[in-house]
């Protein structure tokens, strides 16, 4: 059916008889209001039998109306009157508004379902508006037994109520748990914790903070854990960690401890965490009992901006890398990782390349846990001579960006400005890259105080 007939064959508006399209509540040259009008696909179709009539000759009973004149006394075309230019009253002797229908804003169509509706509130950014009342015929057929106010509405079908388990009761959907994205920002610090494309939850974890040196001086400290996947509750693990080293260092710089030995001590704080949760009697879920035998266990990266010094503290291969703001600067990574690959390399058995192109590239060698060998909290100490952006982050992400000029290149030109922009195109690049693992970056951009006159 072409274009043109379709146009021809649509009901036509009852108050100015501007032909309709499927589906409009409101009529697009008048605004005349359309919801209570019934259309053609309200009732069924019957086949009435009609008397045959002669052509020009009104059925019985029928008024005759004089035909409308196409022109005025003056010769001119008649004018033409919407509804709202003339007074009226409705059924029920009440006068009718007489002020033209509110304008619908710059991309909502009130003419459509979904276009807007009672309650959708003004979009953000814009100007109040009024929306279109819903459309009865629709509000009629809404699904009884909806969720509750303040119940949670499943995320799949929009309709159904989310159980305590995570599932909705109307289709089944499993909703997204509250870790699988995170993104926190706090002051001149944010990060950022994906579940990933492959992994069923999420088992990173980050803290990030701030507080004041003893001299009044900020102290920004940024925490990232790494859940390990064969272990049980990797996911609590993390957590336990990244909590426990954040509320240590908050605790023992103020008091004027040294940060390199704050972030040791931070680092032990975690160790002990994680091996609590080994001593919790029947904690193994369900789905973890395949590898109950192993203890929760996690691994540990952190940074610290206190003094004019970046003091960076690990166990296990999550890694910090060093990003100068101006990109003439080469980058730099300031940690080494705790795998079979890293040993292979610092042993000369193997060049990088050949190491982590191995399949046991990524077995650590040291962790978090009850289960681990001896432990031996990582620590160094920089001091920067220039401005620049402390990236901290699990393999996740630097599994699609090892190198530190391959991290350098992911991180967007703007980052040191807009640190949780950054952080979020960084979980992008990994994403985009396949997004194997749980991915989890903080960003730190370090500024340098600038040198006084006659300084060394």
């Amino acid at each position: 059916m072409s274009q043109s007939h379709q146009q021809a064959s649509l009901p036509g508006c009852p108050s100015c008889e501007e032909p309709l399209e499927p589906g409009d509540l409101f009529c697009g040259a008048c605004g005349y209001d359309l919801s209570a009008v019934p259309t053609p696909a309200d009732r069924p179709t019957v086949a009435i039998t009609v008397p045959p009539q002669s052509v020009g000759v009104p059925p019985a009973g029928a008024v005759e109306w004089p035909r409308a004149s196409e022109t005025d006394s003056s010769d001119l075309p008649a004018p033409t009157h919407r509804p709202a230019d003339l007074p009226g009253v409705d059924s029920g002797g009440r006068p009718l508004p007489t002020a033209a229908p509110t304008a619908a804003p710059s991309g909502v169509r009130l003419d459509e379902p979904g276009g807007g509706g009672a309650t959708g509130g003004p979009a953000e950014g814009s100007g109040d508006f009024e929306l279109a009342a819903p459309d009865p015929r629709t509000v009629e057929h809404a699904p009884a037994g909806g969720p509750a106010t303040g119940a949670k509405v499943c995320v799949a079908c929009r309709s159904g109520h989310v159980d305590a388990d995570g599932y909705c009761e109307n289709c089944g959907h499993a909703q997204p748990r509250e870790r699988d994205h995170m993104e926190q920002e706090l002051g001149s610090v944010a990060a950022v914790s994906d579940r990933g494309l492959r992994h069923h939850r999420n088992e990173d974890a980050f803290a990030v903070s701030s507080t004041a040196l003893p001299d009044g001086s900020p102290a920004v400290v940024a925490i990232v854990c790494d859940g390990v996947s064969s272990a049980s509750r990797p996911d609590e693990a993390s957590a336990a960690a990244a909590s426990a080293a954040n509320e240590s260092l908050l605790e023992s710089l103020p008091r004027g401890t040294h940060p390199q030995q704050a972030m040791h001590d931070a680092i032990l704080a975690a160790s002990e965490a994680v091996n609590s949760l080994a001593l919790e009697p029947g904690q193994a879920m369900e789905h973890d009992q395949h590898r109950h035998q192993n203890a929760p266990a996690c691994t540990l990266v952190g940074a610290i901006m206190a003094g004019g010094l970046l003091v960076v503290g690990w166990v296990g291969d999550s890694r910090v890398y060093w990003v100068p703001e101006d990109r003439a600067n080469p980058p730099a990574r300031l940690t080494e990782d705790d795998s079979w690959a890293a040993q292979m390399v610092a042993t000369g058995l193997m060049n990088e390349a050949e190491a982590y192109a191995d399949e046991r590239a990524h077995a650590i060698t040291g962790w978090l846990g009850a289960d681990a060998y001896e432990l031996e909290p990582h620590t160094a100490s920089f001091k920067p001579d220039r401005p620049g952006l402390v990236v901290v982050c699990t393999d996740g992400l630097w599994n699609y960006a090892e190198a530190a000029v391959e991290m350098a290149a992911a991180v967007p030109l703007d980052a040191y400005e807009r640190p949780l922009h950054g952080a979020q195109v960084l979980v992008g690049h990994a994403l985009d890259g396949g997004g194997h693992d749980n991915v989890t970056v903080a960003l730190l951009p370090f500024a340098v105080a600038a040198r006084g006159a006659g300084s060394a």
